[in-house]
């Protein structure tokens, strides 16, 4: 049974891998014995994740990606074939957070995060399942803040994560059946990130104190855990599924 939980012989993407769970997709997929591609805007940054891949004994190709552009996209995919041989996981990772009051918020600062992380999760999810052969997984990151609030004023992010929700279930229904690649979602709670470091002094500690069941931050690879078992033939009958990795928010 273990074996299913295994990803030899498979290659992943990785987007949004510079840096936080990113890095931790990457690194965890690796361990599971992924080959990967990662990419992200910041190049420099990439280099240190593919370094953290490559010690796993796993193969690593890092490119320059902005998710907005869709020919970034393609070019990512098309990389992961020429490179590694095949295309069969995605994780559509890459996303940026906001706290903006919504009577101030202009519409560059909306567009900027509805871009990235609603229609930059659909054009690398179409680049590559135009790619993948049968059996492919692709899996999107979402956010409890799709579900639910938090306190802050994050109208961009919480539409464009309940976006990646609806996003997520239509392509399975055009994919699965069709191109036998099952698309599902995971959906973080309070995970450490470039965005929770831009809290304020104890906002973190006093949503977890009332939010969450467990009373405690997520750890980076209990993300991961659920993301492999979306990405492996564990969960080969599993697709269209949304599954919350957040401590008990969204029971709370």
């Amino acid at each position: 049974m273990l074996e299913r939980f295994r990803l030899d012989g498979k290659v992943a993407i990785v987007t949004g891998a510079s840096s936080g769970l990113g890095v931790a997709f990457a690194r965890g997929l690796a361990e599971a014995g992924a080959d990967i591609v990662i990419g992200a805007r910041r190049k420099d940054r990439l280099e240190e994740t593919r370094a953290l891949v490559e010690e796993t004994g796993r193969r690593c190709v890092a490119l320059a990606t902005d998710v907005t552009r869709p020919e970034d996209c393609r070019a990512l995919a098309e990389t992961a074939v020429a490179e590694l041989g095949a295309l069969d996981i995605l994780i559509n990772n890459a996303g940026v957070g906001s706290a903006v009051p919504a009577l101030k918020e202009t519409p560059e600062q909306f567009r900027q995060v509805v871009d990235i992380n609603l229609h930059g999760t659909y054009w690398m999810a179409q680049a590559c399942a135009r790619l993948m052969r049968p059996g492919s997984s692709i899996v999107n990151v979402g956010s409890v803040l799709g579900e639910t609030t938090a306190g802050l004023p994050q109208a961009a992010y919480s539409a464009s994560k309940a976006g990646v929700v609806g996003l997520t279930r239509d392509l399975a229904q055009q994919w699965t059946g069709r191109r036998g690649i099952r698309v599902n979602c995971v959906e973080p709670g309070f995970f450490a990130s470039e965005m929770t470091d831009q809290y304020a002094e104890g906002y973190l500690d006093r949503q977890i104190e009332q939010r969450v069941l467990m009373k405690r931050p997520g750890d980076p690879a209990e993300l991961v855990a659920a993301a492999i078992f979306l990405a492996s033939d564990a969960a080969s009958y599993v697709t269209g599924a949304v599954i919350p990795v957040d401590g008990g928010i969204l029971i709370t």
